[in-house]
């Protein structure tokens, strides 16, 4: 990996590095690795390969990437890694992907929570976690007020943002929800990256790789292909295969003049003919390589992949784009070394009813949580965000002496941390499907 600095001061320990996209991107941002650790053993592999090397902690030397489950404390000790500059990472998605049930808090793969929690164990200078669009939703408003609750306590600063990768170089649309926390005294300097100036199309990302055999009709899909493709889906050892994605996915890649159904060996060769007969498919089908290009391992952000096709897929497939990476990566380093004019950020909040529970403690009248909440449509929104909130939170309720209802904010269902949660039974006998 080229770094953009060699400022060893700034290190970082990334969680849940799938196969690099992040590391990539933070690499470029200036941060050196002190550790990453990935459960799937095959994104395991290509990290390795490309974060070679060791490093010293507590007088013994160890290798910079561990393959494990990162919850476990003999994988990743925290207590290790005291005030390292930034903690990174991408927790698992499908706890709160739209294509999936959004069991959020009750999925055992749910590690966001956790991740936070971490923050006060290690106290980096920095915080970032991103994750899929759904984390963004109404569904999950308590879940984020929780986290944002939570950083406070820690005395960090924190911010959502929802970035479309498009923006930043990457010829594909993949909204990422990202998580930046940063301690006080740095938080003042965060500025989230400005988009780039002219987006980049799918055609203009891969017309050589795709031109690679001489194809003839490359000129005319350069032409088709020149927009910003939807999502790579990437699939996961429960669900999806060496496809692009769903069927509406599938329709999109269409309108580029790309056969969305599986993954080529090769580019098309040069008396390739497409379109030509009824419900032939639409134009040639991508490469691993094209893939990774319009992921945003583009020119200049060198990596290899290891594994079998379909393995390579999904790595590639599930990443953070290394641009998007880097755009925040450089933010926080900005931030981090005081550059810049400060600004000021007001405290958002995204779940009003869970803040007057959280602030009022034990149990709150309907009415008033109505009032201090300012829920227009009165008791139908209550009760409509109270059942959200159960999704995540135990929300008992109980009927005061004038049979006025009262709701009390309990226990947060997600794993943080503890010994007795029913997440380490799920994660055992599930482990071989989680990715």
């Amino acid at each position: 990996m080229t770094r953009a600095s060699d400022d060893s001061s700034f290190e970082v320990v990334e969680l849940c590095a799938g196969a690099g996209g992040q590391a990539l991107g933070l690499d470029r941002a200036g941060f050196k690795h002190r550790l990453a650790v990935e459960l799937d053993v095959n994104a395991f592999q290509t990290l390795r390969t490309n974060i070679p090397g060791q490093i010293e902690i507590n007088e013994e030397k160890r290798d910079i990437v561990q393959q494990g489950d990162v919850a476990d404390p003999a994988v990743f000790d925290p207590e290790e890694h005291h005030e390292v500059a930034l903690l990174a990472g991408g927790v698992p998605c499908p706890p709160f992907t739209i294509a999936g049930k959004q069991l959020g808090a009750s999925d055992e793969r749910d590690l966001f929570a956790w991740a936070v929690e971490q923050v006060d164990k290690v106290r980096p200078r920095a915080l970032m976690l991103e994750n899929v669009r759904g984390l963004s939703l109404p569904r999950f408003s308590g879940y984020r007020q929780y986290v944002l609750d939570r950083l406070a306590e820690f005395k960090y600063v924190a911010e959502w943002r929802l970035l479309n990768a498009c923006d930043y170089g990457v010829p594909q649309l993949r909204p990422r929800f990202v998580l930046v926390a940063m301690q006080e005294e740095d938080a003042k300097y965060f500025k989230w990256p400005e988009p780039v100036a002219e987006q980049l199309t799918v055609s203009a990302a891969i017309a050589d790789l795709m031109g690679a055999d001489g194809w003839e009709g490359l000129e005319q899909w350069i032409e088709d292909a020149d927009k910003i493709g939807p999502t790579i889906v990437g699939g996961s050892k429960k669900h999806g295969g060496a496809d692009l994605g769903p069927t509406r996915a599938k329709r999109a890649w269409a309108e580029l003049s790309v056969d969305a159904m599986g993954l080529a060996d090769a580019p098309p060769a040069s008396d390739a003919r497409f379109k030509t007969e009824k419900n032939q498919a639409p134009g040639p089908k991508l490469t691993n390589e094209m893939v990774a290009r319009i992921q945003g391992w583009l020119p200049g952000y060198e990596w290899t992949f290891t594994g079998r096709k379909t393995t390579r897929y999904r790595q590639i497939g599930n990443a953070f784009p290394p641009p998007v990476a880097e755009a925040v990566g450089t933010a926080i380093m900005r931030a981090l070394k005081h550059e810049g004019e400060t600004v000021s950020r007001e405290i958002s909040s995204h779940d009003p009813v869970y803040k007057v529970l959280r602030e009022l403690g034990g149990y709150v009248p309907a009415e008033v949580i109505i009032k201090r909440a300012k829920l227009r449509n009165g008791v139908a929104e209550l009760e409509e965000r109270i059942a959200q909130l159960r999704r995540d939170f135990h929300v008992p309720h109980e009927s005061a002496s004038d049979s006025t209802l009262t709701y009390r904010l309990g226990e947060f269902k997600a794993f943080v941390g503890q010994e007795d949660h029913d997440r380490h039974e799920k994660f055992s006998q599930n482990r071989a499907k989680i990715s």
